[in-house]
């Protein structure tokens, strides 16, 4: 070999091939290089290091075995370490943290590796300091970039929590001020923190008054408006805002009006930082309370006193009695009002009508049918209310019933809707004898009138002189005779309700033009005036009973007017009534016998030998009544009468 040449001697010498020989040869290479080599298993946990490894992180060999490379790699979670089984083999850039704490940058080559049933992972690190700055630079820089936008996006969640906020205090303000409570917020020094402008209302603070416990002023202001300025310094102003108790008091201002005062602590987070006063005006209420139980005391007095039965019911219990419901049901209080069975006491209850119902809205009237302790039924008229407010019964409503004993009057009725039912079964047998009589009468007086016709038809010219004024007296006798009959059998239609009121439309002026037109031409001489203000007047109007009404009136006139036989009939209309007047100027009705005039078979005291039943005035009153219409008369002896009928007009 030359001296200038650099080149390996060949040697004879043969080196042992064995496992344990080379593992030596491996040992050595490995950790005699200058890089840092290490393996790495489960969980990155440290298998193998060589002293490349050690010196660059300053652990030993024992210390590094016992750690992760997790415990040494600054950016271990910034790699995707799954990536390694897929692709086998990985090279990037790390920060590393020595053992003294000194941070560089290395490059890593990391290989996977599995021998048999053991997976691992081969890694050489070396290390990069030249490029630690530009590393760094550019971490800072994507730091920078991610606290920008983070701080872009606080901001947003900021202004976005600001809008929520204010939008909740203007709620909050616009809550404040439109509630009728007066409302303030003290702080420890006794400043007012808040308020609403109802609190200022309420006590009509002056702008210039400065609200504070320390104000000499503002102290001097509220107690001048006080009854009991003492009771105020003590419930309101020298509590102290640090105080931790609740309050309520009644503060009663000198103009009359009562204030409800409400404080409690003003809490936040957990410790008292002042007081907030609530006060609300409550004069209303309490002239409302003073007057329920100024009524209550009424009404008790009031219900002790009267003969009237009254209950008090509430839901399906008895809650008050008066001493006249004791005696008339026989049972005591203590037995009424404890637990008793209402239905043991109310057997019955019937609604009534009242007349007038918008004066008795307030009422509903009724008949009670009572069972006594002693088993006697008793009857109780009776008016019902709900007083609801009216009085005080722990806020719930409660029925009055007050009463009073009708029960010998329930007995009366009952025997006289007998006696009245035995009247209408006279009545009738009245009726029924009277069509009979009628009935019986009219055959023998149609024999008379035949009989007398067929006489003047028989009557020798030399005696009819003789005769025919008695053939005239008979037959003037037997139509007085057959109207009579007429008459009674009318009048007991009418009395026993069996003439049917079938009102129709009616044209009222044509009607009495037609009946004037036909009394005139029976009745000789004589005449009828009618005065109507309308040509046409239509009105419902039962027409088969105006027509006797009208025609009994109009006969009457011209029968008692011997010396005067002009008549007046006068027809109106006033609002909803038709209006019929018949006048004459005949011999008029004493005043006694006036207030019989309407009775059936009733004749006035001056009639002399004027003809008629008396009933022509009773069948005129029956019709009017079913008509639900009024008859009057206004007479003078003498002088002569006027009737007037009032009709109702129906639809």
């Amino acid at each position: 070999m030359n001296s200038g040449d650099r080149t390996l001697t060949t040697s004879n010498t043969h080196w042992p091939q064995e496992p344990e020989v080379q593992m030596k040869f491996a040992h050595f290479l490995i950790n005699s290089t200058v890089d840092a080599a290490f393996c790495l298993g489960e969980n990155a946990q440290f298998l193998y290091v060589n002293h490349a490894t050690c010196r660059m992180t300053e652990y030993s060999r024992e210390e590094l075995l016992s750690m992760t490379l997790a415990d040494i790699d600054v950016d271990f979670f910034l790699h995707n370490w799954s990536d390694i089984r897929t692709q086998n083999s990985l090279t990037f850039k790390s920060r590393y943290r020595t053992k003294r704490g000194r941070i560089f940058l290395a490059e890593i080559s990391i290989t996977y590796a599995k021998d048999q049933d053991l997976e691992f992972s081969c890694a050489f690190v070396r290390e990069k300091a030249d490029e630690i700055v530009e590393l760094s630079v550019q971490k800072w820089t994507d730091g920078l970039k991610g606290t920008k936008e983070y701080l872009q996006q606080e901001i947003s969640e900021l202004k976005a929590k600001e809008i929520e906020l204010e939008a909740s205090l203007s709620l909050l303000r616009s809550t404040l001020e439109s509630t009728a409570i007066g409302i303030v917020v003290v702080n420890f020094e006794g400043d007012i923190l808040s308020l609403n402008q109802k609190f200022i209302d309420m006590w009509q603070v002056p702008e210039s008054l400065i609200l504070s416990k320390k104000c000499p002023q503002c102290k001097t202001f509220f107690e001048n408006q006080l009854k009991d300025p003492q009771a105020f310094n003590r419930l309101v102003w020298e509590v102290s805002s640090q105080s931790d108790f609740e309050s309520y008091d009644i503060l009663e201002l000198k103009d009359g009006r009562v204030f409800a005062h409400y404080s409690k602590p003003h809490v936040l987070e957990d410790k008292i930082i002042g007081r907030v006063w609530s006060i609300w005006d409550i004069t209303e209420s309490k002239r409302t309370e003073e007057a329920l139980r100024l009524n209550a005391a009424r009404f008790r007095t009031l219900a002790e006193t009267t003969d009237a039965s009254t209950f008090l019911i509430q839901g399906t219990r008895l809650c008050y009695i008066n001493p006249a419901v004791e005696q008339l049901t026989g049972y005591t209080k203590e037995e009424l009002l404890t637990g008793f069975d209402l239905r043991r006491l109310i057997k019955s209850k019937k609604r009534r009508q009242v007349r007038n119902q918008t004066e008795a809205a307030k009422f509903e009237y009724q008949e009670m049918n009572i069972l006594t302790k002693n088993g006697t039924e008793r009857w109780l008229a009776c008016a019902v209310a709900t007083l609801d407010g009216v009085l005080d019964f722990d806020g719930k409503p409660v029925e009055m019933i007050a009463g009073i004993d009708i029960t010998d009057y329930k007995y009366a009725q009952l025997n006289l809707n007998q006696a009245l039912e035995k009247a209408k079964q006279l009545s009738e047998l009245r009726a029924s004898f009277l069509s009979m009589v009628c009935h019986q009468f009219r055959n023998p007086l149609n024999i008379v009138s035949f009989s007398n016709s067929l006489l003047k038809e028989e009557v020798d010219k030399r005696t009819q002189k003789k005769i025919q004024p008695l053939l005239d007296h008979i037959q003037k006798a037997t139509e007085e005779l057959g109207q009579m009959l007429d008459d009674i059998l009318f009048f007991s239609k009418a009395e026993s309700a069996k003439l049917n009121f079938e009102p129709k439309p009616l044209d009222l002026v044509k009607f009495c033009n037609d009946l004037v037109a036909q009394i005139q031409m029976s009745v000789n001489p004589s005449q009828i005036n009618f005065i109507s203000q309308d040509s046409s007047l239509i009105a419902c109007i039962d027409k088969k009973l105006l027509e006797p009404i009208l025609k009994n009136l109009l006969d009457n006139a011209i029968k008692y007017s011997p010396s005067n036989p002009v008549v007046e009939l006068k027809l109106s209309c006033n609002k909803k009534k038709v209006i019929f007047s018949v006048k004459d100027r005949g011999i008029g009705i004493s005043l006694g016998d006036q207030q019989r005039l309407f009775e059936p078979f009733f004749r006035g005291s001056n009639i002399d030998n004027i003809p008629g039943t008396g009933l022509g005035l009773s069948i005129i009153k029956t019709l009017v009544d079913l008509h639900q219409g009024q008859v009057f008369v206004e007479s003078e002896l003498g002088v002569g009468s006027t009737f007037t009928v009032m009709l109702p007009v129906l639809k």
